[in-house]
């Protein structure tokens, strides 16, 4: 039964959606994603910039519309979605960002998530280029299933570490402040 959910999971997130809710920073962005014939409906989406460079298009994707951290964090699945816009972002880059936002998901408090963390961060070890799609399920239930241009990397458990995760993006010292309001649609 796990192998056919994860089939089941792994094709929604490779096939196209037949519709696109908009276009941000050339990347047409999914009105909707399917997991487990559950639909999940865009909930927001922006653009991560830096040195006004446009780095990738974050979207998040709920059950249903929400627009606070505290409601995207008790949904029973959120799904984040990267992509990635810039040549500039390299796998050291990414790395390196993910981990500051760790540090500031959990206020410099990583120790009891680290081994978490470290896997995580392991999926960033191949290069990363202009065009890769992360998708990072965060399922109350499973842990965070992370997904590199619809291929399934890993899963990883734990509660403590799906939340800090949602947090990078959506918590009080986010990636970036306009990002996280564009993502909880405000």
């Amino acid at each position: 039964m796990k192998l056919l959910s994860t089939l089941t999971l792994t094709t929604a997130l490779l096939l196209p959606n037949a519709v696109i809710a908009k276009e941000v920073s050339g990347v047409k962005v999914a009105d909707s994603v399917t997991l487990d014939s559950q639909i999940l409906p865009l909930n927001g989406t922006g653009v991560r910039s830096k040195f006004f460079m446009d780095l990738y298009v974050g979207s998040l994707y709920v059950p249903t519309a929400l627009n606070n951290t505290a409601a995207v964090i008790n949904a029973p699945i959120a799904v984040i979605r990267l992509n990635i816009t810039s040549s500039m972002i390299t796998s050291e880059k990414m790395r390196d960002a993910i981990i500051e936002g760790f540090e500031h998901a959990t206020a410099d408090n990583t120790v009891d998530i680290q081994p978490q963390i470290d896997a995580f961060m392991a999926l960033f070890n191949e290069q990363i280029k202009a065009g890769d799609q992360f998708t990072l399920v965060a399922n109350k239930t499973r842990g965070v299933t992370a997904y590199k241009n619809g291929q399934e990397q890993a899963t990883i458990e734990g509660e403590m570490f799906r939340q800090a995760l949602l947090k990078i993006w959506l918590g009080d010292k986010p990636a970036q402040s306009s990002l996280k309001e564009a993502m909880l649609g405000k």
